[in-house]
């Protein structure tokens, strides 16, 4: 297990920490296929190469600029890791952004041109990833860019609240109205299913066809039901006081009740650090792992926002 908690420095008004492992469960992954990256407010940034924490300097950083991502290489087709440490490398590449356009068109292009590398090698199906990501200019609200079924969560209030929509089949369905609310819920967050609809570098298969389509869709107000419509893919985050903000992949739900799971974190939250909030919800999992649960790598960076 890595715990990336003191090389970093963010700032009076930020306290982040990330932390990342082979798993837990009856089989467990002989590979970590999940990464992550923290660049910090003087351009210090680290991510998992080869399955150990890397760190070097991001030349011309912003001072006070932070970025937080989470991904979840795809094992099932193959090449997950190496999918996914070629995105976070490209995202050292990409300057910081201070509004949602630029953002989403930042990524857009690395998602275009990640897909032509790994088309070329191998042209029948490229290997995919997560991405789920917070672009924090310095003084401003966070910017939110998610693609997959890794999340982020708000915990507050005693309550873990989820602030992105899975891009998996029931989430194509209710975008046709084939699901309603609790139809949708109990299948995405009362279940756990391994099928994806939407990646990084794979693309989506969001259309009628279901068929897997190159470019990403981003879901929006435009194409999500009415009761998602506010959990768009790329938005100004609205933050909560005293809040805990967490990017998890999703081997954290794989399990026979992904609620009773999720209902554990407030507590291991509460009063403590974001490096703090990583060793327990990292702690607790590995040395009390849910019922039924699915052998599945564990990638989570906590974040708080500071008065």
């Amino acid at each position: 297990m890595h715990l990336i908690k003191d090389e970093l420095d963010f700032g009076p008004w930020l306290d982040a920490a990330a932390g990342s492992s082979v798993g837990a469960g009856p089989m467990p992954r002989r590979e970590n296929q999940d990464n992550f990256l923290l660049i910090d407010a003087s351009g210090h940034a680290v991510c998992l190469s080869q399955q150990a924490p890397f760190h070097c300097q991001v030349p011309g950083w912003p001072a006070g600029h932070v970025r937080a991502a989470v991904l979840d290489g795809m094992g099932g087709h193959g090449h997950g890791r190496e999918a996914a440490e070629a995105a976070v490398q490209g995202l050292l590449a990409i300057p910081a952004c201070h509004d949602t356009a630029s953002l989403s068109a930042q990524l857009d292009d690395l998602h275009a041109r990640l897909q032509a590398a790994f088309t070329a090698d191998r042209p029948a199906r490229p290997p995919g990833t997560t991405l789920t990501l917070l672009e924090v200019p310095p003084g401003k609200a966070p910017l939110l860019y998610h693609v997959g079924d890794s999340r982020l969560y708000e915990i507050s209030d005693g309550t873990a609240t989820a602030l992105t929509v899975d891009h998996v089949p029931a989430t194509a369905y209710a975008m046709r109205g084939a699901l309603d609310e609790a139809q949708w819920r109990a299948r995405v967050h009362g279940e756990h299913h391994p099928q994806i609809s939407q990646a990084f570098i794979l693309g989506n298969a969001f259309g009628e066809s279901l068929h897997l389509d190159k470019p990403l869709l981003a879901l929006d107000a435009d194409n999500l039901p009415p009761f998602l419509a506010r959990l768009g893919d790329r938005r100004v985050l609205q933050l909560r006081s005293g809040a805990h903000y967490l990017l998890l992949s999703d081997g954290f739900w794989a399990c026979e009740d992904p609620y009773a799971a999720t209902a554990r974190w407030p507590a291991l939250c509460a009063g403590r650090s974001a490096a703090q909030t990583v060793a327990a919800l990292l702690g607790d999992f590995l040395a009390n792992p849910p019922k039924g649960l699915s052998s599945d790598n564990l990638t989570v960076l906590a974040l708080r926002f500071l008065p």
